[in-house]
């Protein structure tokens, strides 16, 4: 067997005597396949070497995506900030324009989600993402110089073109550098970007809000045009320090590279390479999955909530605090996200130590639907802001897992790019849905508002319980297939387009 970079291989098994190209840099190459016809690696590798590899990942990789994401739904949510400094009122808009201008933004959203990962894949991330950071950070700034309703919901249609690409393209960005169990921490830590956004939002509105102007802008104008501007500042510096995929990386030694690109392909059932070339097979078993179609809806249900707080807690917090000041009032929606930032980190640490998703993704749901119960149950003011914390605790941690699960239910990359796309694309009809959740006509109790999220949190649980159930059924069926049985007189190529289909494959909750 071939010794290169052995200290970074432990002993090799008789499967990789047996296959004497499998040691690690061998497991990197194209053409060589890392597995056995069983789904087992035949690779095994240093804890330590990827230990240290995955520290540099995560300090490399993930604050640039992080930090891009954050601007994302700043630039997505801080509509609901501006509402509470005057944006309907400058625009004219009355009745249900302002659920007009919302909802605008998830037509193209939904319209171009799967194109857009598609294009991820086909670009490049290096590339791909901060080209669309860009291009919503000059949407944004457009819409601090907006006069009519017709001019906002044009800019805001172009805001969810550009940002259909981000949650998605990063999921299947990050993907190509951490192994399945890695993989959900590693989301949470720029998912958690959208509770933080919440709260940095609301304190960097309040503080942007405190300026008599900002150039020829006043008031929710500022908002739009300072954040804009941030925004593209960031995805031009992030031009140069987004790393496309291992092989680029020139922060990596090549013992390093290899051992990056071998851990990936070593969970990736009878794939020759990580970074496959587009099939339509294996894009359509990307989608047509039971467990991406089943989580996708999930997902779903769980915008609805994610969103509806996002673009409706400033209007909410104002109707438990009318008293307060503007500025108050934006500061009062800060620590639900702040509490909503930690649990997404927390059960994310969890599913990573444990290597499962659905089982907390179950967890995610009964503290929402407490949340609105009380949200419908009580006049209290303390009851409905304390509701406020429990619908954030648990809500946003269901991202991360979501993309996760998708990214675990398939094998190849191209399939990885599609279920992914899919997922937020069900997710962002969930958002589309928020946008009329919350109706002028249903306050200022949102009773219809609060029992559709009462509602799709219970669908969760019911759901998410039942996948779990399924893929534990499923499981034990593959378990009597005869493998080398079933695979035999396939080719290469058929094997690897069979995707979660292969009889060795098996559903991970």
């Amino acid at each position: 067997m071939a010794k290169a970079h052995s200290e970074n291989l432990e002993t090799a098994s008789a499967d990789i005597e047996k296959h004497s190209g499998h040691n690690l840099h061998g497991a990197a190459e194209r053409g060589f396949v890392a597995t056995d016809r069983h789904g087992e690696s035949l690779v095994q590798f240093n804890p330590e070497a990827e230990r240290k590899l995955r520290n540099k990942l995560d300090y490399m990789i993930v604050p640039t995506v992080s930090i891009l994401y954050l601007f994302c739904f700043i630039d997505r949510a801080n509509i609901g900030n501006a509402r509470l400094a005057g944006f309907e009122t400058d625009l004219g808009l009355v009745g249900y324009d302002y659920n007009t201008v919302l909802s605008i933004f998830y037509v193209s959203y939904i319209v171009f989600e799967i194109p857009s990962n598609l294009a991820c894949k086909w670009i490049g991330p290096g590339w791909f993402l901060p080209a669309i950071s860009l291009g919503f950070g000059i949407s944004s700034l457009g819409t601090a110089f907006v006069h009519t309703k017709s001019a906002a919901c044009g800019v805001r249609f172009v805001l969810g073109a550009f940002e259909a690409g981000m949650m998605p393209g990063i999921s299947y960005y990050l993907s190509r550098w951490y192994r399945r169990s890695e993989l959900t921490f590693r989301l949470s830590l720029f998912i958690v970007m959208a509770p933080l956004a919440g709260a940095f939002g609301g304190l960097l509105a309040s503080g942007i809000l405190k300026l008599d102007h900002f150039g020829s802008l006043h008031s929710w104008r500022m908002i739009f045009g300072i954040e804009g501007i941030i925004t593209i500042g960031l995805s031009i510096i992030s031009f140069f320090t987004l790393t496309d995929r291992p092989e680029t990386a020139r922060w990596l030694t090549q013992e390093e590279k290899d051992l990056a690109i071998a851990r990936v392909k070593s969970e990736r059932m009878a794939q020759a390479s990580v970074l496959d070339k587009p099939d339509k097979q294996k894009l359509w078993l990307g989608f047509w999955n039971p467990v991406v179609l089943s989580t996708a809806f999930v997902f779903l249900l769980n915008n609805i909530t994610v969103q509806g707080l996002s673009f409706f807690t400033p209007t909410i917090v104002g109707t438990i605090y009318p008293m307060k000041s503007t500025i108050e009032k934006q500061l009062y929606t800060v620590p639900p996200y702040v509490v909503g930032a930690v649990f997404v980190l927390g059960l994310s640490l969890g599913s990573w130590r444990f290597d499962r998703r659905t089982i907390f993704i179950v967890a995610t749901a009964p503290l929402t639907m407490l949340g609105y119960i009380l949200f419908l149950a009580s006049d209290e003011a303390r009851v409905r802001y304390a509701a406020a914390f429990l619908a954030a605790t648990s809500t946003f941690a269901l991202g991360p897992l979501a993309n996760a699960q998708t990214s675990a239910a398939v094998v190849s990359d191209t399939s990885r790019s599609m279920a992914i796309g899919s997922n937020v694309m069900f997710g962002n009809i969930g958002g589309l849905i928020a946008t009329w959740s919350y109706l002028p006509s249903d306050g200022p109790d949102y009773k219809i508002g609060n029992g559709i999220n009462l509602a799709a949190a219970s669908l969760i649980l019911i759901v998410s319980t039942g996948q779990l159930l399924w893929m534990s059924w499923d499981n034990k069926r593959r378990n009597g297939l005869d493998i080398d049985s079933e695979l035999e007189g396939m080719t290469q190529t058929e094997i690897e387009s069979l995707e979660w289909k292969h009889p060795g494959f098996r559903w991970r909750p």
